[in-house]
């Protein structure tokens, strides 16, 4: 079973990735924080198979908590997604050593996208 760890101050982003992913996989477990620093918490906890986590947060922002989680695992699968989409924070995001990133509002089907690529090695 998958864990993902979905990370956004927003309550109404986190529900609607949430339906995203448990279309997709049902049985997958859903971790939900609301700020940064709650996400590097649940992250060492959990150690989630894939990560959705916000630019723009409180307590810690997502580009610092991106680093704190590389910190932890190399290899964790961190996927920003912001509404604030600009090439800057794109550039940091991936330099602080996000996978991928995706605009929001999310759009159901680059979610999957993600997900079969993160989750399934490309199936």
């Amino acid at each position: 079973m998958s864990k993902i760890l979905v990370c956004d101050d927003s309550i109404l982003a986190r529900s609607q990735l949430k339906d995203i992913i448990k279309d997709y996989d049902p049985e997958c477990e859903v971790i939900e924080a609301n700020n940064g620093q709650l996400a590097v918490e649940l992250f060492k906890e959990h150690k989630p198979d894939v990560v959705f986590l916000d630019i723009v947060m409180p307590v810690k922002d997502g580009i610092s908590a991106v680093r704190e989680m590389r910190e932890t695992d190399t290899k964790a699968k961190i996927i920003m997604a912001s509404s604030v989409g600009n090439q800057k924070h794109l550039k940091e995001a991936i330099s602080a050593g996000a996978n991928d990133f995706v605009q929001k509002p999310l759009e159901e089907e680059k979610v999957r996208e993600i997900l079969n690529l993160e989750l399934k090695g490309g199936e």
